[in-house]
């Protein structure tokens, strides 16, 4: 265990005058690493607390809790206490209980983070949690970032001081202190994926290789290296970010896998996904790039959208619902959500600039019923010159992105659409020969 202070300077896991919390189940190996981290804290000029969750599964539960913030009273150590509902949560969300668990765990932690209570949360995880993690990722379908297994630390938040020590050395640590712990009667429940592949898959390897445990991490270590060095070498200039989308030429695809495939994860880590991404998903990214027309979309995990436009593949982590938009045809500014302020005022005929943002349009010639809204079902367009038009042939003329078109305002009434904001304004409202008009401005 002596090593752990050597591992989190050589990682920079921790800096001086830093709250770590210390995730405790009260299992051996967290009660070890809150123990270790206590007695070093000074040396590092940290503070050092408890955090239980209580995932409100087994009865037993409520006496582990106690458990710990009796251990944590007798080493001096603040303890933070809280409880989940995971199976609710796993109900609600249409989750396994397993993910359930631990999206409500991680909820608990990044609250603490965001309000200030903790700097970084520190996770038991050793050197068998890692082969196992690595195995689980491989068989997942998951490339050479599954193989990877987890960091010493991630998001400059979550760090795992004991990825280099092995089970051994903790249940060592354990007994030379008396270091009380209790026994997870769950943990041998092989309906859970991770006590299945520890329980059956990982002794069963251990039987036949007992330096497995060993070999798997050497293997993800030289996996890191070779990974870090392509990806210090990827081009990213290719990659354009845009508030909460990333667009990825679909030309890319075109060149070596090993290309690709880190860049669809760079494009997605920058959209906030980091996981439950596997290969099978880049093979249908890959396929929407090279194969489907233009308008075409995909949906992954963690609720991904991955459209087509124009030679381009957009990636987008969070939907929004197209909001509702009514407004009269009148001298009024107003603001629509993902698209931009919208103002319309009168002016001179005389002062039009079409060099600006700017759209012109004779009121006059509009119908008293219509109203700034978002498009709908049978809306057309008279294009300048004349030829009506579905108002989806325009957007597809204009080349405007399909996520897009529902935030567009447009001017019309019943079906008859007169100006798309932005856009362009129809034959029927052309300024013609009149002392004033209307200019709608995009902002």
């Amino acid at each position: 265990m002596e090593k752990i202070i050597d591992f989190i300077k050589e990682n920079k896991l921790t800096k001086p005058g830093e709250v770590i919390g210390v995730g405790v189940s009260g299992g051996v190996d967290s009660m070890c690493l809150l123990h270790y981290l206590n007695s070093i804290k000074d040396k590092l000029d940290i503070e050092v607390v408890g955090i239980h969750i209580n995932h409100g599964i087994r009865e037993e539960s409520y006496d582990e809790a106690k458990f710990v913030l009796e251990k944590c009273k007798e080493m001096g150590i603040r303890c933070y206490k809280f409880t989940i509902d995971s199976v609710k949560l796993a109900k609600d969300k249409k989750l396994s209980l397993e993910t359930a668990a631990r999206e409500g765990r991680y909820g608990v932690f990044e609250a603490l983070i965001k309000k200030d209570i903790v700097d970084k949360i520190a996770l038991a995880h050793h050197q068998s949690d890692q082969a196992e993690t690595i195995l689980m990722h491989i068989f997942r379908g998951a490339g050479t970032s599954g193989a990877k297994g987890m960091e010493p630390i991630r998001d400059g938040i979550y760090i795992r001081p004991m990825l280099d020590v092995s089970k051994e050395e903790i249940l060592d640590y354990a007994s030379i202190n008396d270091i009380d712990y209790v026994e997870d009667n769950s943990n041998q429940d092989n309906t859970y994926n991770r006590n299945f592949m520890r329980n059956v898959v990982m002794k069963e390897i251990l039987s036949r290789w007992p330096n497995a445990i060993e070999a798997i991490n050497n293997f993800s270590k030289t996996v890191c290296e070779d990974d870090d060095y392509i990806n210090k070498n990827l081009d990213l200039n290719c990659l354009i970010v845009d508030n909460k989308t990333v667009q990825l030429p679909c030309s890319i695809f075109k060149l070596h896998s090993a290309i690709y495939t880190r860049l669809v994860f760079k494009a997605l880590s920058i959209i906030g996904v980091n996981r439950d991404i596997e290969r099978k998903h880049i093979e249908i990214i890959k396929n929407l790039a090279l194969n489907l027309e233009n308008g075409k979309k995909v949906k992954l995990p963690l609720d991904v959208t991955i459209t087509k436009e124009y030679g381009f593949l957009t990636f987008e982590n969070v939907y929004v619902e197209k909001p509702t938009l009514k407004k009269p045809n009148r001298c009024i500014t107003f603001n629509v959500e993902g698209f931009g302020s919208i103002t319309v005022k009168r002016v001179k005929t005389s002062m039009m600039n079409k060099g600006d943002n700017t759209l012109y349009f004779d009121y006059r010639k509009v119908p008293k019923d219509a109203v700034w809204r978002f498009r709908e079902e049978g809306d057309v367009f008279e294009k300048f010159g004349g030829g009506t038009k579905k108002l989806k042939s325009i957007f597809i003329d204009k080349k405007i992105p399909v996520r897009k078109r529902d935030f567009i305002p447009v001017l019309a009434s019943e079906n008859e659409v007169y100006v798309i904001a932005g856009v362009a304004i129809s034959e029927k409202v052309r300024v013609e020969n009149v002392p004033t008009c209307f200019a709608v401005t995009v902002e």
